[in-house]
């Protein structure tokens, strides 16, 4: 009995599956008489690159071919014997593979000078594996390929075309070069079910796209699993017979690998791994699984479905998935593809798999700076503060999550209020004035104001700073102690200190000091060494900043302890 993938082998272009780019350029060259002499088709295993060569060279000698759309019959006799593999004159398969040495080249272009067995046919010679062959085999094939005989077509085909540039990259210029794409699920599942409604046996849809997933993009590997499936018995293929004959790891497992990370019930680890264990399951699969699950969530949040799934894995997955926000499962995947490489690779892969699951189990859960802003007005209304809360009223902090883990990375959308701090320049600032101390120690929160709706990031340095002395036109101003590292960011931008303070002078023009506080009198800052920038100093600045620019973010950091992580 012929195997399924032989026997649902496509016979015309029309029937390549996902390779609509190849078919319409062959067919159209075939029908216009402009045919190559040399092809590369690259691409997948199993995606229909010999079958499109087989089909080209049935096309090319047909007796009975379409008029103007460039189809082979498929009937014929010539068409047969090319389709079933027979031997035949004019067109000649070999295995690259077997038949890789100089030698064999030199006898493949001998064998080209002859001509076709009838006039009006073409010699066609398909190689197959073609990145098997050596760098002396393509030098002896490569004078034929640039000046051929009449009627002659090579058609290379391969899974690995990056050799082929590495060893004979000249190549590449004499031929026509066509890329294979992979088949997705849905059309392989399709497939199959014509299949096996042409040849009388049931197949349940979970069935089909278990097999359809495990196909990895080849319409020939499908056909291989659905034959081998279909030989362990007479009844109706479902998802269970395709899970015990594949070995594949089951819905259940999955779901209960969502719920311990809803959960984060760490206890369930080791016997969810004890499970797989059992059934025997492979490792890197588990974990490549669990992968496409997750990001199966991930789709279900974002309005999309993930392809390839049973109806009890999307069941489970719409079932979890209010308990896995996106932020917490983009973190999950992250660790996945970190540790998926070493799961593969590992001496003991499944210590790596129970040390991946804890690490998800305990990942830290993000949670929505406006709603720990929303809780937190909750609770002072009801202490009697009379703090407004958020109009929407019904939010809740996640308590999943230790507040003093709160990450950065949750978006800031809370609206603050207007302070001193944050207010807007004046839109009349005092008339100018004489340029003493006390002066513009009085006026310093309407000059940082106005500083820092020119500039953040000056208005920050100003704030951490201070009026020293007034000398003249020269104002010494001193950094605090606590932020010496200021200093050489206000050195940097003194000339922008002196034109904001000038606006408050009697319009004299301003030259600015700056030095550190508990320093000497016009001790300049470029003495003073800046501290070593380290990890922990750079996330202090940064809250620092973040903490001027919003004072309901710095009441949160006060009130909960949060400390910024990265």
């Amino acid at each position: 009995m012929i195997a399924l993938a032989r026997k649902y082998r496509p016979k015309q272009f029309s029937d390549l599956l996902a390779q609509d780019h190849v078919a319409a350029a062959l067919r159209g060259a075939v029908a216009q008489g402009r045919v190559a002499h040399g092809y590369l088709f690259a691409g997948p295993r199993g995606v229909g690159k010999t079958t499109a060569a087989r089909i080209l060279a049935m096309a090319l000698n047909c007796e009975r071919r379409a008029a103007g759309t460039g189809e082979p019959c498929g009937d014929c006799e010539s068409c047969r014997r090319v389709w079933t593999g027979q031997a035949n004159l004019d067109v000649v398969e070999l295995d690259a593979a077997s038949n890789r040495g100089v030698d064999d080249a030199r006898d493949l272009r001998e064998r080209a000078m002859y001509a076709a067995s009838a006039e009006g046919r073409h010699k066609v010679y398909i190689v197959d594996e073609a990145h098997m062959l050596t760098r002396e085999a393509w030098n002896a094939l490569l004078k034929i390929l640039e000046e051929p005989p009449p009627g002659v077509v090579f058609v290379f085909a391969t899974t690995e075309p990056h050799k082929i540039t590495q060893t004979a990259s000249p190549i590449l210029s004499r031929l026509q070069r066509f890329d294979f794409r992979r088949i997705g699920p849905h059309a392989i599942a399709d497939r199959l079910r014509q299949v096996a409604a042409a040849e009388g046996f049931t197949a349940d849809d979970d069935a089909l796209q278990l097999i359809a997933r495990n196909a990895n993009g080849g319409m020939r590997d499908g056909l291989s699993l659905l034959d081998q499936v279909r030989s362990f018995g007479d009844g109706p293929i479902t998802g269970p017979l395709v899970r015990e004959v594949l070995g594949l790891i089951g819905d259940e497992l999955y779901g209960e690998l969502l719920r311990l990370l809803a959960e984060r019930d760490t206890r369930a680890v080791f016997p969810l791994v004890d499970r797989l264990a059992e059934a025997g399951a492979d490792w890197g699969e588990f974990v490549a699984g669990a992968g496409e699950v997750l990001r199966a969530v991930l789709l279900a949040h974002l309005g999309g479905e993930a392809l390839g799934l049973t109806t009890g894995l999307r069941a489970l997955v719409q079932q979890h998935r209010a308990r896995l926000p996106v932020a917490d499962v983009v973190r999950l995947l992250t660790i996945q593809a970190g540790l998926e490489t070493q799961v593969r690779h590992s001496g003991n892969p499944r210590l790596t798999v129970e040390l991946l699951l804890m690490r998800w189990a305990l990942a830290d859960r993000t949670v929505e700076i406006g709603e720990v802003l929303q809780a937190m007005g909750k609770g002072e209304r009801g202490a009697g503060s009379g703090t407004p809360s958020s109009p929407t009223g019904n939010a809740a902090p996640r308590p999943s999550m230790p507040a003093n883990q709160l990450r950065d990375s949750a978006p800031l959308r809370p609206t603050p209020p207007v302070s001193d701090s944050t207010r807007s320049p004046l839109s009349a600032p005092p008339a100018p004035g004489p340029l003493t101390v006390e002066r513009l120690r009085a006026l310093w929160p309407d000059i940082v104001a106005s500083a820092r709706a020119a500039s953040p990031m000056l208005g920050t340095l100003l704030a951490e700073s201070e009026v020293r002395g007034v000398a003249g036109s020269v104002v010494t101003v001193a950094v605090h102690e606590s932020a010496p590292g200021h200093a050489a960011g206000l050195e940097h931008k003194r000339d922008a200190v002196a034109k904001v303070i000038a606006t408050y002078a009697d319009g004299n023009p301003v030259r600015i000091e700056v030095q550190v506080a508990g320093g000497a009198p016009g001790a300049p800052a470029a003495a003073t060494r800046p501290p070593r920038l380290t990890e922990a100093t750079a996330n202090a600045e940064r809250l620092k900043v973040l903490r001027g620019k919003d004072p309901t973010l710095s009441a949160a950091v006060d009130a909960l302890d949060l400390e910024l992580l990265e």
